[in-house]
């Protein structure tokens, strides 16, 4: 087993040499988290790291969660990482003090998840959906529900959920068919079953509380007639819990993750299942979607922070293990060399290390408009709000593909002991594969991507995307040294806004299934467009900083930055070449190919 699973070096990096990140403490909510501040949250969350999640990682997948009689039982750190974040005011933290939260930049707490979910997402996962079920509820429901609900959450002693995906609907929120009856007493009585909800039944915590989406009696069809309610799995009556009739058929058996339940739920066999509406009726869409994009940073953050794990794995064992020689040396007689001496392997490992941080740098980066969105005012906010979600369909799924791509490059580092469970590469590649599917399908952000993003606000966040590029070619292209690299960014955005002019104009011409049948391809392209420009940033802020550096491990990691860079811009962005030229193509072939040509 690895002794890392993340670099703190790397994370301050990004917190202060590439974003700046304390110079959030400008805004009156975060005056208290100057750089002392997030030094302190960071040691704070590497100790809860090292103590309460990695060392179970393995375990948890060991001892897998299982359904007997009824009740779905799981590892004990379940409880013991619940109640530890609770604790450290983590499951609080974006809340304010007048609340009991730390009133802590999402930059910084994004920071903190990339910790946890690098030790153990299989555990950290549990109190991060609580904090987002909280969030909602802190956001939409009325203050009784806020204070019977939220003290226990933030403690870390009841789960949160987010109840939406049914057996008929799937990704399809608009077809939900679970009901919710008015009753006279001001609640509403709920029927149905949810499938697939993480985090939804076991006895590492006292109650769970569901944030499910019902149709009221009467509601208008589709997404207009969707509501939003609390339903917990126990209800207190007369000073006694008693159950609220929300009951586990069971849970499904994973590929991965297998300490982390999905639960099947029967809502209201009993007819006395009880509800209380959040908010408006019939808003409860709207009102999801603000946890669900939170969600899928998280998601992101927890396929990045897997690799990450995956990764110093992978580089541990081919700094230890010997194997051949090098292809110049023909001499049997003299040592072999370590794995990571062949020219391959240090492929394969930069790899990783361009997804990984890569995606660190983009997931930071997307926080940080998400706290600018949140506290700055005027155009400085509405100039986040559209970075923000243009790029959010990239924070999710840039990391979970290519995460996961990296997690098998990583296993490869180990030839057939990566395949056997003696190490934990093959737990982290079970692990990761489900990023992709959670929040959406990579498919389904494709089509958001091109279908919504892009043209958002007739083109503006586009705009500003390219400006953002196009500033970080600019600084650039004053270094020498990374010339060759802003030139292959500019080159490749220009492209890409080539092919995006192309695709608007084939909806015009054509329907809107040949204008979206391709959209995955084209989120691909996006990605690696916009990883590249993360990657640009890194190395102006590891140039500056090589230049002032002290001590040899200091320099040895800016110019690792600087050779990252160089990688991906070699190796990883000349990809969209392939992609532009498929997107650019007048072939229908996945248009014109039927079911029954599948035999």
């Amino acid at each position: 087993m690895a002794t890392q699973y993340v670099s703190m070096r790397q994370l301050q990096f990004l917190l202060y040499e590439v974003l700046d990140a304390p110079a959030l403490q400008r805004f009156p909510y975060f005056e208290a988290y100057d750089r002392d501040a997030f030094d302190m949250a960071l040691d704070a969350a590497r100790q809860i790291g090292d103590t309460h999640l990695f060392p179970y990682y393995r375990v948890m997948d060991k001892n897998k969660a299982y359904y007997d009689n009824g009740e779905v039982k799981v590892d004990p750190c379940i409880r013991r990482t619940m109640e530890a974040l609770g604790e450290g005011g983590w499951i609080s933290a974006p809340d304010s003090f007048d609340f009991g939260g730390q009133q802590m930049p999402i930059t910084l707490l994004n920071a903190g998840l990339m910790i946890f979910y690098a030790a153990n997402s299989n555990a950290a996962t549990h109190a991060f959906l609580t904090q987002g079920a909280a969030n909602l509820l802190r956001s939409f429901g009325s203050e009784t529900l806020q204070h019977q609900f939220i003290p226990n959450m933030y403690a870390g002693v009841w789960q949160g959920t987010m109840a939406l995906t049914e057996p008929q609907a799937g990704s399809s929120l608009s077809d939900i068919t679970t009901s919710a009856q008015p009753h006279a007493d001001g609640y509403y009585l709920l029927k149905g079953q949810k499938i697939y909800i993480s985090g939804g039944d076991h006895n590492g915590v006292d109650n769970v509380v569901h944030l499910m989406l019902a149709r009221i009696e009467g509601a208008p069809a589709g997404a207009k007639g969707i509501s939003l309610f609390v339903v917990p799995k126990l209800r207190e009556e007369n000073g006694v819990w008693v159950s609220n009739d929300v009951t586990t058929a069971g849970i499904y058996g994973k590929m991965g993750q297998k300490g982390y339940v999905a639960a099947h739920l029967q809502i209201g066999e009993s007819d006395d299942c009880r509800g209380y509406l959040v908010g408006e009726p019939h808003r409860g869409l709207s009102y999801m979607f603000r946890m669900m994009n939170e969600a899928r940073i998280a998601t992101g953050l927890m396929a990045a922070a897997t690799a990450s794990g995956a990764y110093y794995a992978a580089l541990e064992y081919t700094r230890e293990r010997p194997q051949g020689r090098h292809p110049s040396n023909k001499d049997l007689s003299l040592p072999q060399v370590l794995i990571i001496e062949h020219a391959d392997v240090r492929r394969m490992l930069l790899f990783q290390k361009a997804v990984i941080e890569g995606s660190f740098a983009l997931l930071l980066q997307c926080s940080y408009y998400a706290d600018l969105e949140k506290h700055a005012q005027g155009e400085e906010r509405r100039r986040a709000h559209l970075l923000l979600e243009l790029l959010t369909p990239i924070a999710k799924s840039y990391p979970s593909e290519m995460g996961t791509l990296a997690v098998s490059a990583g296993m490869q580092c180990l030839g057939g002991a990566g395949y056997c469970d003696d190490f934990p590469l093959e737990q982290y590649y079970r692990d990761i594969r489900v990023n992709s599917i959670y929040e959406g399908t990579t498919g389904i952000h494709g089509i958001d991507l091109l279908g919504r993003k892009v043209m958002m606000e007739n083109g503006e966040a586009a705009a500003l995307f390219a400006q953002e590029i196009s500033d970080t070619v600019t600084r650039a292209m004053q270094v020498d040294e990374l010339r060759a690299m802003a030139i292959a960014l500019g080159d490749a955005a220009g492209s890409l806004q080539k092919i995006t002019l192309h695709l608007f104009q084939v909806a015009t011409t054509e329907k809107a299934e040949v204008f979206l049948a391709d959209a995955t391809l084209y989120l691909e392209y996006f990605g690696h467009v916009t990883i590249a420009w993360q990657w640009l940033k890194q190395a102006i802020a590891a140039h500056t900083g090589l230049h002032q550096a002290e001590g040899a491990k200091e320099k040895v990691f800016y110019e690792s930055k600087i050779l990252t860079a160089q990688y991906f811009m070699e190796y990883e962005l000349p990809k969209t070449k392939g992609l532009h030229q498929r997107l650019q193509s007048s072939e229908r072939v996945t248009m014109n190919i039927a079911s029954q040509h599948f035999d």
